[in-house]
């Protein structure tokens, strides 16, 4: 049986005072070099949630725009605005700093999280406003505290600060007093990752028009680990932000591959509903407040805007083939094995044209490739070019080898077969998955037949290997073919019929023996 995608959400946070307090590239130049240029020319360069807004590859990925309009406008686009500047889109929304600080408090259950009850009475309504945002969820923030108080946790009791506009407005406190992995910056962290995980889980799970009860596991895929002195990365963000978004019948656990995680997941998930072990999985993963800034010297050196200033995530609804959504193929999967290697072209091959010779398939078979999707707006300035541009050239490059086209169609192949990057540059986030959403409206419209998801993962940044990773999978449209899980009734008669015309057979040579 195959496993259809029924519903995704995709959402980001413009957290502009988490760049500055919480991106690992301003924490580490707050350390190393406090008086530097780079952090006093910093603020010039921080954005408005409007001009976030209106923001090109933005509102591309909450579903607003599209790719092919997005690769119509010509680069940079920081520098343009977007005709369409709507915080809420087809497939998510973009929240400000202030509600999402309160979805934190929301997320935390340990009473870790203290915030200004002047900025709690001021956001309050505005989170309550929010239509994903149920009675449940608002029950869960607590009318604040003073804000000498929040000021003495961060100054006394070594508790990271939420600041909003460049004013401290709360606190995250550590959970243990010498266990590094409760650290209040760790705490912080895995909050924003948990909270942003929620609101994606609630998207996704309203874009596909179920409910709740109906989702009964979940999978996380971030690139984050909560745990204790004991076991540093052994917790559960799916069931811990499955517990938030109200997804009562769910159970679920956790899948990292750094980059490559989602497609990981995506392939667990949809192997778990093909297999009938659940009917309703959802692949979710959130944000990182690490990359927040990430490229961000390069950024302001050569006089832009700091792009990386929002938090994503995302979240796909994968269920029993219902004879309408797209299907996830799994008889057609890459895998970058131990034995691959780490050159370029081992590695597309591996992920791409090694399953399409499995299934019998051309490179001009698959409609759409979807690899590293990072915005190339980010990533330019930053010195490391083009991403899925690069992709896609060794692509050509390699169907050209094979015969699949022409060197001179090798642009043209680019063009028809690609797509143009737009996600924010948050590890796991760009890797395949954004296009799903896009995805998911064209084959329903019958636009496209086949798609290609590719993930890659650079799992040496653990120090525990030098491998790459990466895997791969091949999203289909419906055949039409309503499938159930288990064994259909006409499979049991049958069964059953052969079941008694062996017994009867059995019987008749043991009578013959007689």
């Amino acid at each position: 049986m195959k496993s259809v995608i029924k519903g995704t959400g995709y959402i980001l946070v413009h957290t502009p005072d988490m760049v500055l307090h919480n991106g690992t590239t301003q924490t580490t130049e707050r350390i190393v070099n406090p008086d530097g240029e780079y952090l006093k020319e910093l603020p010039k360069h921080i954005r408005t949630y409007e001009e976030a807004l209106s923001y090109w590859p933005n509102q591309v990925y909450i579903g607003n725009k599209t790719p092919q309009e997005l690769a119509a406008v010509e680069q940079p686009w920081y520098d343009k605005t977007c005709d369409m500047n709507d915080r809420f889109g087809r497939f998510g929304q973009i929240m400000p700093q202030e509600e999402f600080i309160l979805l934190m408090q929301a997320c935390d259950v340990f009473e870790l999280i203290y915030l200004d009850k002047d900025f709690v009475a001021a956001h309050k309504g505005e989170l309550a406003a929010n239509p994903l945002i149920d009675e449940t969820i608002m029950a869960r923030i607590n009318e604040g505290v003073d804000k000498a108080e929040v000021e003495r946790l961060v100054k006394e009791e070594h508790s990271e600060g939420l600041y909003n506009k460049g004013v401290l407005v709360g606190a995250v406190n550590r959970a243990h007093d010498i266990d590094t992995n409760l650290s209040a910056h760790v705490m912080l962290e895995n909050i924003v990752s948990k909270a942003s995980s929620v609101l994606s889980l609630l998207a996704a799970v309203h874009n596909a028009g179920i409910a709740k009860s109906e989702v009964e596991y979940v999978v996380d895929c971030c690139e984050e680990a909560c745990g204790d002195m004991n076991q540093r990365g052994g917790g559960n963000f799916a069931k811990a932000a499955a517990e938030i978004a109200g997804l009562t019948g769910a159970t679920g656990s956790d899948c990292r591959g750094f980059c490559a995680g989602p497609s990981h997941a995506i392939v667990e998930a949809a192997a778990l509903v093909a297999a009938g072990a659940y009917k309703t999985v959802v692949v979710t993963a959130g944000g990182c407040t690490a990359k927040l800034g990430m490229n961000g010297k390069d950024h302001v050196k050569k006089g832009m805007p700091i792009l990386e200033d929002c938090l994503g995530g995302f979240a796909v609804v994968i269920t029993q083939n219902d004879g309408v959504n797209p299907e996830i193929n799994l008889d057609i999967l890459g895998r970058h094995t131990v034995g691959t290697g780490s050159a370029p072209q081992a590695v597309i091959s591996s992920l791409v044209t090694d399953p399409l010779d499995r299934a019998g398939l051309k490179v001009t078979d698959v409609d759409k490739f979807s690899p590293e999707m990072q915005n190339p707006d980010i990533t330019k300035p930053a010195g490391a070019g083009d991403v899925p541009l690069a992709n896609y050239k060794m692509i050509a490059a390699l169907s050209v080898k094979r015969g699949d086209i022409q060197r001179a169609d090798m642009m043209k192949f680019i063009a028809e077969h690609g797509m143009t990057g737009w996600a924010p540059t948050q590890g796991h986030i760009p890797s395949g998955v954004p296009c799903l959403g896009f995805v998911r409206d064209n084959m329903l419209k019958g636009n496209i037949h086949r798609v290609m998801v590719i993930g890659k993962g650079s799992l040496f940044l653990g120090r525990m290997t030098n491998l790459f990773d990466g895997v791969s999978f091949m999203v289909e449209a419906n055949d039409g073919k309503k499938e159930e899980a288990g064994v259909s009734e006409d499979a049991v008669k049958s069964l059953i019929a052969k079941a008694m015309k062996d017994f009867a057979n059995t019987l008749l040579a043991q009578e013959e023996k007689k």
